[in-house]
Parts: structure tokens; C-alpha cells; sequence
């Protein structure tokens, strides 16, 4: 049996993932040692949980039956929320915690991939005076949290009513017919949730956990996991002290007695050309509701997001949701209410949906809560459920806490509140990182790792459609994880969320995996 190394330890080890060192510590993951934790899935929480973990100084084996942010973190609508939905519902401590943990990252953990960005609610002839105020006051209520939650106004600035001119210079391709002008607020995005997760999980085997995708837990108990290598079918057994079922909807498979209510939401995928190339989250009120909208989330790579349905999933959810037919519609007839050119089905390039883990209860799946439980089975697994990806790195705290008092596990304190994801800096060393912007905004300080010893050609966009370059492929290869075309270019990349894009990258996928 092999014991913990010493707590609280930073990790200086190395953060490459690949095909050799899967096949290394699968082997020594599976050969009679025991690890402090098996974590189940590898999702943003459980990604978090292991370098919780990690960083404390546990041993660690973390798996997932297919890959890295294979179910709904990288489903998600990009952004890292400051719990300003919540606090209409009065869960002030959702809404509180959503704050603190949206200003470590932004600050701490991962500077590099998390973007302030202005957010507008048009004020169109139809806004009453009211509504116009209550719009304002819900985000000078966010303006709170931000302020509690301690992070800086020159990252979140606070919100105004802007002038007309000013709303359309933000956001061209508004409505101009009866626009007043608009209310600003201001809230986090992502620039990717996948390349988030593949930072925590990197990070974590940086600090000596062994990262196992395509391996497939087939049941577990308290202090083992009977697992199969979805590579060559081989089964084996990982004993570990504690296992953590992580594994967000698909809970139940693994722990029958955990009951979630996932719900689906689906979000649009259009060429931000046709709404006016708008760097601004663009609210439209769904009708009949109040405080709740569909809005535009502009991406860096050309692309815009329309989203967000809240449908509820009956029976098992899928391993890969799909979009209902209806959703399409419903997004973009709401959309369309605060939009001066009106989008069309030919302008929707791709769509998605992803499931959340909502925990059983009474009423309409919108209104359920997003907290996040700790439970243990009578078999002693313990499952972490419901929350959502802002606020990954605390529900990750709270397991882990509770695993240490529980089994007696010699770790360290929590770091990670103030523990450098893989890449980060702060925002004015990322100004002086010599690598090409697009590079900086995705990989941080490992941008010029990623431009190295690579032929000006691997650094040109693989299309005029796709600005991914062959370089950033070839990394996904050598230091991230990727075993096949999916990984590449559905969650190392999203060039897959548009097929016409997907198509055109195939080659170039190849190509990576080749050398």
C-alpha cells in the first residue's frame, strides 16, 4: 500500500496527459496499491475533487468511462454565473457562493480563460418604467455580491442605463424601432468550460493524480471499484480508502439509492456575423415570465450561443443529450422580439444541449434549487450532486473535507481557493506572454509551449471558418489527453459543435493523432 505524500504540497510534477502515461498508471492504478481516493467521473466536479485531493497531498486515481468533460461541463452555456438568478429566488446562499467562487477564478485560478463581458437588457418601447427599474436594481443587486464577494470593479464594473447610441455601439444588431437605450450589467465568460476542465483535470495530475480516461467503473463499493479499460476490454480492480461517485445525471447508475431531476437545456449555435458581430450578452424576456430570458453568449472564435431552454428529462438521460425540435423554435422567436435582423433556421449552424443534475424535489425544474449535497450510501460510496460549474471548486472543498473527517485521512487544508490552474497568471503577465493572442486567451502561459518547434503552417487557422491551428491539435495529442478525432475536435476544441466546421478539421485530426 503506498502512502500519502506530504500534505499541502504545490504540485511541481508533470502535467502531460497522453496515450504512454494513461497505459503506465492504469497499470499501477490496477496493480494491488491503494490509493486515499477514487474519484468517478471526471466532469468539472470531479476533476475538482481530484485535485483537491491532490493538492492536499492524498493519492488519487480519478476516472471516466469516456473522456474529460465528456457529459455536461462542456455543455454549459460558457459563463461563470454571479448568482444573480438566484437571489430572485432568495437563495442567498447560492447566489453568494456563485460570487466568491466566480471572483476566484477569475483572479486565482484561471485568469487566462475567464473574460468580463457586458450584458444588456434592451429597454424597447414595450418596457415599462418599472420593469426598466427592476432590471437595474437586479443588477445592482449582482453589483453586491461582487462587491462581498470582493471582486474588483475593474474586473466587473458597475451596471447603468446606457443611451441608445450607446446600446447599439455595444450591440449593432439591435432592434433599432422603439430601442431607448438599454441597462448594463456585467458577469463572467468562460472562453471554453471543457478547456477549464482539462486545466483542473491537468492540474491535478500535476500534483500526482492519475488521470484514467476510457475507463469504465462497472460497480463499486466502499473501498474498491471493478473497472473495465474501454480500450482493450480488460477488467481489473482499483482498491482506494474512499470512492467519490461524481458523475453528475448518470449519479444513480453507480448509487442507486441517489435521485436527481436532470433537465435539459438547449442552446443555438450561430456565425456571429449575423447578429452583428456583438461582443455583449444580449437579454430577451421569455414572455409571460419574470426575470427570465434567452440571451446571446458571443464567443471568441466567431461563433454566438443562443440559449437557454430548461426542459425536464424524463427516464435515463442520454450520454449525449439532443436538442428538441421545439427548442429551436422557442429560442429563436424570443430572440428575434430585440433583434433588428430576424434569424432564421438556415442561420443556425449547430446546437447543443446539456443535462443539470438537479436534486429531487417538488415543482418545475427552473425553480429547483442548484445546491449541491454530499451523500454516502450504505455501500459507503460517496456521491456528490446537483450544484453547477461555477461553483465546482467548493462543492470539490466539501467532498473532499468530508471524506478526510470521515475515513481519517491524513491531508492538509483546502488550497485550492488560491492554487494557479495550468496556464494561469495574472492578467497583466498574460499581456506579456509572446505567443499569438488567440493562444494567450486558451492556453495562458503555455501558449508559447504550444507554438514551439511547429512549421509556420501548424500555426494557421485549419479553415477560414476554423481559426483552431494544427499546433493546438498536436498539443491536445502530446499534453491534454486526446486519444481519437472526438476528443480532438468535440472537447479539446468545440469545432464539432458545427458540422460543416467538423468536416472541414477531419484531416488536419488526423494528422495530429498520426505523428
Amino acid at each position: 500500500m503506498t502512502t500519502s505524500r506530504t500534505a499541502g504540497t504545490r504540485g511541481s510534477g508533470d502535467s502531460r496527459l497522453n496515450a504512454a502515461r494513461r497505459l503506465r498508471e492504469l497499470e499501477e492504478a490496477t496493480d494491488g496499491r491503494v490509493a486515499d481516493v477514487l474519484v468517478v467521473g471526471l466532469g468539472a466536479t470531479g476533476a475538482g475533487v481530484a485535485l483537491d485531493a491532490a493538492s492536499r497531498g492524498l493519492s488519487v486515481v480519478a476516472v471516466d468511462a469516456h473522456d474529460i468533460a465528456f457529459g455536461t461541463s462542456r455543455w454549459s452555456s460558457k459563463l461563470a454565473h454571479g448568482g444573480l438568478r438566484y437571489l430572485a429566488s432568495l437563495q442567498l446562499g447560492i447566489a453568494h457562493e456563485s460570487a466568491v467562487e466566480r471572483g476566484i477564478l477569475m483572479q486565482h485560478t484561471a485568469p487566462h480563460l475567464t473574460h468580463p463581458t457586458p450584458w444588456l437588457i434592451p429597454l424597447t418601447r414595450s418596457t415599462s418604467h418599472t420593469a426598466a427599474f427592476l432590471d437595474l436594481a437586479a443588477f445592482a443587486a449582482g453589483d453586491v455580491l461582487r462587491r462581498a464577494a470582493r471582486t474588483p470593479s475593474a474586473l466587473l464594473p458597475p451596471p447603468r442605463r446606457v443611451s441608445r447610441a450607446a446600446a447599439l455601439a455595444i450591440a449593432p444588431g439591435l432592434r433599432r424601432d422603439g430601442l431607448r437605450g438599454a441597462v448594463l450589467g456585467w458577469d463572467c465568460r468562460l472562453e471554453d468550460d471543457a478547456r477549464l476542465v482539462v486545466a483542473v483535470a491537468r492540474t491535478a495530475a500535476a500534483h500526482g493524480a492519475r488521470v484514467l480516461t476510457r475507463t469504465r467503473v462497472l460497480s463499486a463499493a466502499r473501498d474498491r471499484a471493478e473497472i473495465r479499460d474501454e480500450l482493450t476490454g480488460d477488467t481489473a480492480t482499483i482498491r482506494a480508502k474512499v470512492v467519490v461517485n461524481a458523475t453528475g445525471v448518470w449519479a444513480g447508475d453507480l448509487t442507486p439509492d441517489v435521485h436527481l431531476r436532470p433537465s435539459r437545456g438547449t442552446h443555438l449555435v450561430v456565425r456571429s456575423s449575423s447578429l452583428g458581430a456583438a461582443n455583449a450578452v444580449v437579454n430577451a424576456a421569455i414572455p409571460g415570465t419574470t426575470g427570465r430570458f434567452v440571451f446571446t453568449l458571443p464567443q471568441s472564435d466567431g461563433l454566438t450561443y443562443i440559449g437557454l431552454t430548461d426542459e425536464a428529462v424524463e427516464g435515463h438521460p442520454d450520454d449525449v443529450p439532443a436538442p428538441g425540435d421545439h427548442d429551436i423554435d422557442f429560442l429563436l422567436d424570443t430572440i428575434n422580439t430585440v433583434l433588428e435582423r430576424p434569424l432564421e433556421r438556415s442561420d443556425v449552424v449547430g446546437m447543443y444541449a446539456g443535462l443539470r443534475p438537479l436534486i429531487d424535489a417538488e415543482g418545475a425544474s427552473a425553480d429547483l434549487s442548484r445546491r449541491h449535497a454530499v451523500l454516502t450510501s450504505p455501500d459507503g460510496v460517496v456521491t456528490i450532486v446537483g450544484g453547477k460549474l461555477t461553483t465546482y471548486r467548493r462543492m470539490a472543498q466539501d467532498v473532499v473535507d468530508h471524506v478526510v473527517q470521515q475515513q481519517g485521512l491524513h491531508a492538509g487544508r483546502c488550497v485550492t481557493a488560491g492554487l494557479p490552474l495550468i496556464g494561469a497568471a495574472d492578467r497583466a503577465a498574460l499581456g506579456r506572454v509572446h505567443a499569438p493572442p488567440r493562444l494567450v486567451r486558451r492556453y495562458g502561459t503555455e501558449a508559447p509551449t504550444v507554438a514551439a518547434d511547429v512549421t509556420p503552417a501548424m500555426l494557421e487557422p485549419i479553415a477560414s471558418t476554423v481559426p483552431t491551428t494544427p499546433a493546438e491539435l498536436r498539443f491536445a495529442v502530446t499534453h491534454e489527453g486526446a486519444l481519437d478525432v472526438d476528443d480532438l475536435l468535440d472537447r479539446r476544441t468545440r469545432i464539432g459543435l458545427v458540422p460543416a466546421d467538423r468536416a472541414l478539421a477531419l484531416t488536419a485530426a488526423h494528422d495530429a493523432l498520426a505523428h
